[in-house]
């Protein structure tokens, strides 16, 4: 669904309104203050914090491609055959042989931006939150 200028005016408005903006100054000065405990980059925090707003208020939720990679790297962390278990077996035997070199190579390049997108996340959020 496209988003308006007359209704992204009023999701702000409602953000205003329900105090939205001080909570998130609220819940930076708490992230300063842990990244400082932890000895994290404060800056680079603020970069991840101000990404995580943006996709809050644009309102992205995971895909179900990124869930994957997460839930693999919580459990078994980073495998070499990561690429071979996210591969939709049935989808892939379909193919001819180009497109299957193409279709690992998307799958290769989606995987690395989802591994990516995931060592921010545990840094700033899961590492602390489940400690080993």
């Amino acid at each position: 669904m496209e988003r308006t200028v007359k209704t992204l005016a009023k999701e702000a408005k409602m953000r205003m309104k329900k105090g939205f903006w001080k909570q998130c100054e609220k819940e930076l000065e708490n992230e300063r203050s842990r990244a400082k405990e932890r000895g994290i980059n404060e800056s680079k925090m603020e970069r991840y914090f101000a990404e995580k707003v943006t996709t809050k208020i644009r309102g992205e939720s995971p895909d179900e491609f990124y869930l994957k990679v997460r839930d693999l790297l919580l459990s078994e962390g980073e495998v070499s055959d990561a690429i071979g278990r996210l591969t939709d077996r049935e989808y892939y035997e379909t193919l001819s042989y180009s497109d299957k070199q193409r279709y690992t190579l998307e799958l290769s390049e989606k995987y690395l931006r989802a591994l990516e997108r995931f060592k921010r996340e545990y840094e700033f959020e899961l590492r602390h939150a489940n400690p080993n």
